[in-house]
């Protein structure tokens, strides 16, 4: 297992911190992340509902990036926590693979959990899913 972990901070007034983690893209690390997103919301004092939406969503991004992901890669996540909110993006490596499905059951899922959801796919070889959840926002009705 290839797992690696970054942790960076930005100044006092301004706290910022980046967590990045790189590990094979197959679905039996994916506890990994889940893990690694429940310890990171709640360093953010996030609820345990938000903590448990936060690690579904980041589990179903994964899910849709590991059906395109190259056998053999990585995926990575980048988790940035800024005061009362966090960041996480997902990316793998794929062979030339179209934004995901913005119709389809599983983005649906992704939008009802996270604040915001958008699909970066910036090459034809990799493909990302950026999530924002805040401490506190009221959800949509």
């Amino acid at each position: 297992m290839t797992e690696e972990t970054e942790t960076r901070t930005e100044g006092v007034a301004g706290i910022r911190d980046v967590v990045s983690i790189r590990l094979p893209a197959a679905s039996a690390y994916l506890s990994v992340l889940r893990t690694a997103t429940a310890g990171l919301a709640a360093r953010l004092d996030f609820t345990l509902d938000e903590i448990e939406d936060l690690r579904i969503a980041v589990d179903e991004a994964c899910a849709m990036l590991l059906s395109e992901a190259v056998p053999g890669t990585d995926l990575t996540a980048e988790f940035e926590l800024t005061g009362d909110e966090m960041k996480v993006s997902v990316e793998v490596a794929t062979v030339g693979s179209s934004a995901p499905k913005r119709d389809d059951f599983a983005w649906m899922v992704l939008t009802a959990l996270a604040d915001d959801v958008d699909a970066v796919t910036d090459s034809p070889d990799r493909m990302a899913i950026v999530l924002r959840k805040r401490r506190g926002a009221a959800r949509p009705a």
